[in-house]
């Protein structure tokens, strides 16, 4: 079992940045790859960044390379999610995720924190 829990989305104006944080409980976590996604208002959830473990490979979606950054402390058992350069389309509810390093499926998932860029 892993239990994930975000935090530091706020309200931020464009170009600001942003860390947010995921805390990660249970014995499995260093073995998971972790993941970002976000979803906005009437739209799907939708990836965001990734990275495996012990944190070799991170992986991004187009609209966040060159402004977001992943990475993680094995040691805390926290993943993070650096945003830099935020946009108002940047405003979603962001969500940690974990799953096995073989598996498509995303099977552990947190409650979310909202992150709100005004222009």
């Amino acid at each position: 079992q892993v239990q994930l829990v975000e935090s530091g989305g706020r309200l931020v104006q464009a170009g600001g940045s942003l860390r947010l944080s995921c805390a990660a409980s249970g014995r499995t976590f260093s073995t998971r790859t972790m993941g970002w996604f976000r979803q906005a208002p009437g739209k799907e959830r939708e990836f965001v960044a990734s990275v495996s473990w012990p944190g070799g490979n991170t992986y991004y979606a187009d609209s966040v390379k060159g402004r977001f950054s992943i990475s993680r402390d094995n040691a805390k058992n926290t993943v993070y999610l650096q945003m830099n350069s935020l946009k108002p389309e940047d405003t979603a509810v962001y969500y940690c995720a974990a799953r096995r390093p073989t598996a498509t499926i995303w099977d552990y998932w947190g409650q979310g924190t909202q992150v709100t860029v005004s222009s």
